[in-house]
């Protein structure tokens, strides 16, 4: 499909949660029922922490594409197969993280490995003012003891595609639908169920996708030969570098499948490789894209001179180096909800969001936005009626809006606690001084080995507060969380 437009990417960026599992430690814990895992314990996976889900991981892969540029997207285009909420709009909370106006379009697209690569195509040949935000989050699950559970992973990538400053052109496109079952996943159920592997690689993967692919180079008026980049995303090992070879690609041409640090993370994984392709990418070199599901989307890119001046604020090679290693293979189990463990009384605290006052304080709490006083200068959190300096106490309706989620910050005091319930005990918590001036107490999140100090820079991240497993109601906030050393 042309797109009869100049629209294209115009930035890209990604996040891959910072907790890592050794894979070893997944194939020791089942070696007594399942020893063959041991071929596949190399390397790392990612894996969400409890308070992350594919919301919290779309808020950060936004915020590292946008990097302050949020004034221009119009629309919001959010891909996922494990969006938290079946009736609720997800995009919609991506979209009041990032304090995005109200006047956008939103829309949720899932129930497919490729609605990652079927949003980008959307957005790249549907025209229309302004940017548009794509995002595809996911964190596929695994049964544990099977081959999904060591060999998938967690992440995210987010795309802004627009007319101005265009990164990466589309030059042409194709799609392939087919009813071929490879895996699936019915609405009752946590795990997908795959079928043999040799079917889904010889019927599926080497039949569909060159099909898609064929179309897309013949429109894009490219040959397989003068691909630089093939990005294709899959759980199987080996599957792209035999579609390379049948489709006459170059040797080498296959892009990294993030396989050592990462995992696969499903329908988030075509689009996290090729924002991790676009950070290295030359000036006219071609990309082919293809997403497998149910058929195939393929899309023809070509990077463009300007691909050398946008750079995400860490991407996904910096996501990827800013890994906490573990190897307690009940802690990532705990942390999916694989096992029930007994937390005690202090756990059995009532859980209910007061949707009311949440709505009504949405533009402070979504966005952590603080207000400034403009009699004393004093930045709050929360914004109150009146001013919190008792010298000053000016009325609190002409504050000024300040964004507190990317403002630099420091340990000002913290604690360990480890007799309060936590889900990752122990519970750090302290007091967060703002460069701006704000001070608040804040939750500090994926503490590790190194623990805190006083003074130690912190960053803002978006996650999950708690959950009223009662009704299945997740509350979202932001927390703080370490540097990357």
């Amino acid at each position: 499909m042309s797109t009869g437009t100049a629209r294209g990417i115009t930035g890209f960026g990604g996040y891959i949660p910072r907790l890592r599992m050794e894979r070893a430690a997944i194939a020791a814990a089942h070696k007594w029922m399942a020893p063959s895992l041991r071929s596949l314990a190399k390397g790392r996976r990612a894996f969400c922490s409890w308070d992350e889900d594919s919301v919290t991981m779309a808020v950060e892969a936004a915020r590292d594409t946008l990097s302050g540029r949020a004034g221009g997207v119009s629309r919001v285009l959010f891909a996922s197969t494990t969006m938290p909420f079946a009736d609720m709009q997800n995009a919609a909370l991506v979209a009041g993280a990032l304090g995005l106006p109200e006047g956008i379009r939103a829309l949720d697209i899932g129930h497919s490995q490729r609605a990652g690569t079927a949003a980008l195509l959307e957005a790249l040949t549907s025209g229309g003012e302004g940017e548009t935000l794509v995002i595809s989050s996911d964190r596929p699950r695994g049964k544990p003891a099977s081959t999904q559970e060591i060999g998938f992973g967690a992440g995210a990538a987010a795309f802004t595609v627009g007319s101005q400053g265009v990164l990466a052109e589309l030059l042409g496109s194709a799609s392939v639908t087919a009813t071929f079952v490879d895996h699936f996943r019915s609405t009752d159920n946590r795990y997908d169920y795959f079928w043999e592997e040799r079917w889904i690689r010889d019927e599926g993967y080497m039949k569909i996708v060159p099909k898609a692919v064929s179309a897309a180079l013949g429109e894009a008026k490219v040959q397989a030969g003068d691909i630089r980049h093939f990005v294709l995303a899959s759980p199987f090992r080996g599957i792209a570098a035999a579609l390379a070879k049948k489709l006459g690609l170059p040797a080498g041409a296959e892009a990294d499948a993030l396989d050592e640090a990462c995992g696969y993370s499903g329908s988030a994984h075509p689009l996290l490789m090729l924002s991790a392709v676009l950070e290295r990418a030359k000036p006219g070199e071609l990309i082919l894209l293809a997403g497998f599901g149910q058929g195939c989307d393929a899309l023809v890119l070509r990077a463009t001179d300007a691909i050398g001046a946008f750079k995400p604020r860490r991407g996904v090679s910096g996501a990827l180096a800013d890994a906490q290693p573990h190897e307690a293979y009940l802690r990532m189990l705990s942390y999916d909800e694989g096992i029930d463990l007994e937390w005690g009384m202090r756990s059995e605290k009532p859980i209910k969001t007061a949707l009311t006052e949440q709505y009504r304080s949405r533009g402070q709490l979504a966005a952590f936005v603080a207000g400034k006083c403009p009699k004393c200068g004093t930045v709050q959190f929360p914004q109150l009626t009146y001013c919190v300096q008792p010298e000053c106490n000016a009325p609190g309706h002409d504050f000024e809006q300040v964004g507190l989620a990317d403002a630099p910050a420091k340990v000002l005091t913290y604690t360990g606690d480890w007799l309060s319930y936590h889900p990752a005990p122990p519970l750090y918590a302290g007091f967060v001084q703002f460069d701006n001036g704000a001070r608040l107490m804040m939750e500090i999140v994926d503490v590790g080995a190194a623990g805190l100090d006083v003074g130690t820079p912190l960053r803002m991240v978006y996650r999950i507060k708690d959950v009223d497993k009662t009704r299945g109601y997740p509350r979202y906030f932001w927390k703080a969380t370490p540097l990357a050393a």
